[in-house]
């Protein structure tokens, strides 16, 4: 009888283990979970499949083009499009992602919104690379909107398609958000443990009638 009283008792102990074992696991998994969360940020201008939705691209007839801003001063190798927070000297890139474009002659052009003021220009060429780089120098026009055209010239005529971004509007923000997300999630994991070891500690403690 003894022993088999000693066999369940293990065997119950090898269960309650097993059992924190996976609660502990479980939690650990959700709180890494969460700071995943907290902590992704969105990318401004990472190339996807080409048939997925990209704000960085410009549609220039069938075909399209890759626009990418590099601020190196302020972000070293950080690419952006549409947002490019900081007002200085910025590489501009327009990147061919088909090889049809490079027997077009194109014209490429980047205005300052609503006044239409003129802050780059390369007349119309073909460009057998399929890359065309710029560099400006925004701090001399300000913050504002900005508009980056790509025109198709053939025999006379012209079309012309943009896209539209912004230089120094707004600026970074401090992401507040997060860290209140990280916070809780660090208080409650912590929280968590101290329930979860006081608990163990009761479990452990006789009972006082038992052991009267």
């Amino acid at each position: 009888m003894k022993t088999y009283i000693h066999s369940i008792s293990f065997t119950s102990t090898q269960n309650n283990k097993s059992g924190k074992k996976y609660h502990s696991n479980f939690w650990s998994i959700l709180a890494l979970f969460f700071l995943s969360i907290s902590f992704s940020t969105p990318s401004f201008s990472h190339r996807g499949p080409t048939d997925e939705i990209d704000n960085c691209r410009i549609k220039v007839g069938f075909e399209k083009i890759h626009f990418t801003a590099y601020t190196p001063k302020f972000s070293s190798d950080q690419g952006y499009c549409q947002e490019i927070p900081n007002i200085g000297v910025t590489n501009l890139v327009f990147d061919f992602e088909g090889k049809k474009l490079r027997n077009i002659s194109l014209e490429f052009e980047v205005t300052k919104e609503p006044e239409g003021m003129r802050v780059f220009y390369q007349p119309a060429q073909k460009i057998k690379t399929g890359t065309v780089n710029a560099s400006v120098d925004f701090s001399k026009y300000g913050a504002g909107d900005y508009l980056a055209h790509v025109t198709i010239v053939h025999k006379g005529e012209k079309l012309d398609t943009h896209l539209p971004f912004s230089v120094g509007v707004g600026g970074t923000k401090t992401p507040w958000g997060r860290y209140f997300i990280f916070l809780f999630v660090v208080l409650f994991v912590v929280f968590f443990i101290k329930v979860n070891r006081i608990n163990q500690i009761n479990k452990q403690s006789p009972d006082p009638v038992e052991s009267k």
